[in-house]
């Protein structure tokens, strides 16, 4: 029988008070998983932890920056002495500055590639020992369809993204040999309150012109849900997947796999 649960195992998923990594965290608590997440501001964290409480799981909140490698080390060792060794990571917290490229500061694309590549490199590097002493593993990174693909305004995000693809191959070429596999979820475009604005009827009843293109572009005819993501998270976590590894698995409804419909 497919093993896909998560019963005894700790798993850490970064900025996961709200949003999919809420969603993805959820999942994994269902499959079994004691769930640890952290967020960089202690509002954050008590309003996660209460959001959590709210469907009957209890969590357990930190504050860390992701980007802090001291203050994530001494993370990793207090979940370690309270909840017990990381068994699964997901890598999910991070940040999007849409901001045309040619006005967009060294320090802003410094603050993209900062959050989404260095925090899940700090955060894996912390965690990884404590995974091959156990003998087990597993590293989730969120790289997003703009591993793959890029689009106006977003050249930090494709350039951070791309690059953790490629840390997630080096993560399993490196450490595959210790029975840890690291493999990336790559939503595509998911219907959040973040992402509600652009989903928005417009005042003449029409469709927001950024709704019709997503969905004349998703072979699925529709923007994913956070729902979307909790099988294929759980699935990456479980032994199920213990041979698969440097994997990225799109959850986009096909946009990847289609040309789109001639004008």
């Amino acid at each position: 029988m497919v093993n896909f649960s998560l019963e005894g195992r700790v798993a850490l998923v970064t900025g996961a008070s709200y949003g999919i990594g809420f969603a993805m965290a959820t999942a994994l608590a269902e499959a079994g998983a004691t769930i640890v997440f952290n967020d960089i501001k202690q509002e954050l964290v008590d309003k996660g932890l209460a959001n959590y409480r709210e469907i009957g799981i209890k969590a357990h909140g930190y504050v860390c920056d992701v980007t802090n490698e001291d203050q994530v080390n001494a993370f990793v060792a207090q979940v370690t002495e309270e909840v017990g060794v990381i068994d699964i990571l997901v890598n999910n917290a991070g940040i999007i500055k849409r901001i045309p490229m040619h006005e967009m500061t060294a320090a802003e694309f410094r603050q993209v590639i900062d959050i989404d590549l260095n925090g899940p490199f700090i955060v894996s590097k912390a965690v990884i020992p404590h995974m091959i002493k156990k003998g087990h593993g597993k590293i989730i990174n969120i790289c997003s369809m703009m591993s793959e693909l890029g689009r106006e305004t977003v050249s930090a995000y494709a350039a951070a993204k791309g690059g953790l693809k490629m840390l997630t191959k080096n993560i399993c070429s490196e450490y595959g040999e210790y029975n840890i596999q690291c493999n990336g979820l790559g939503p595509g475009y998911i219907a959040t309150p973040q992402t509600a604005p652009l989903r928005e009827t417009q005042a003449d009843g029409s469709p927001h012109p950024f709704d019709s293109f997503i969905i004349a572009k998703t072979p699925a005819t529709r923007w994913g849900t956070p729902e979307d993501l909790k099988g294929p998270a759980v699935f990456l976590a479980s032994d199920a997947s213990n041979f698969v590894n440097g994997h990225i698995l799109y959850v986009d409804g096909g946009i990847l796999a289609y040309i789109g419909k001639q004008p």
